[in-house]
């Protein structure tokens, strides 16, 4: 395969998409790696807890690479805070969710093997939130995004 003069891309989704408090970048999108990977940098504002419920993917690993602030992903019932420099990989099938349990603001690069999510599945969550006008999000309608995203939500634990 040759290379054509314009086939490399420098940030190729060069935008960024809030979803509620969120900010992502996408810096690799599957349509610039053939499907193997996708990158995107995520902003967390400090105290923000996730709207979205804990989930899991069936098909592609995670992986997070804190570059500032400390963040708590909650993987298999196991509170972690991830800093900068710091690595987690969350595998196929591991239930997890993140928040920013900090009041310093979190940035963290994401990377997603195979590349089975990209820019579009966080613009129809940023939709979400536009038509709540600032009120809750409709959690059915996210659930669905997320599940056509190959997201599986986890609905939470009762207390015991």
């Amino acid at each position: 395969m040759r290379i054509e003069s314009g086939d490399i891309v420098l940030n190729p989704a060069d935008e960024t998409i809030v979803t509620g408090q969120l900010q992502i970048r996408f810096l690799v999108t599957g349509e610039n790696s053939t499907g193997s990977i996708a990158a995107f940098e995520l902003g967390v504002p400090g105290g923000e807890r996730l709207m979205a419920p804990a989930h899991f993917h069936e098909h592609y690993e995670e992986t997070i690479y804190g570059l500032s602030g400390v963040m708590t992903w909650t993987v298999e019932g196991e509170a972690i805070d991830l800093g900068p420099g710091q690595m987690l990989c969350i595998p196929r099938g591991a239930v997890h969710r993140f928040d920013n349990n900090t009041s310093q603001d979190v940035k963290a690069l994401c990377v997603v093997t195979p590349a089975a999510i990209g820019p579009q599945y966080f613009k129809e969550i940023a939709a979400v939130f536009q038509a709540a006008a600032g009120g809750p999000p409709d959690r059915a309608k996210i659930a669905e995004i997320m599940v056509r995203h190959g997201l599986i939500p986890v609905p939470p634990t009762p207390p015991v």
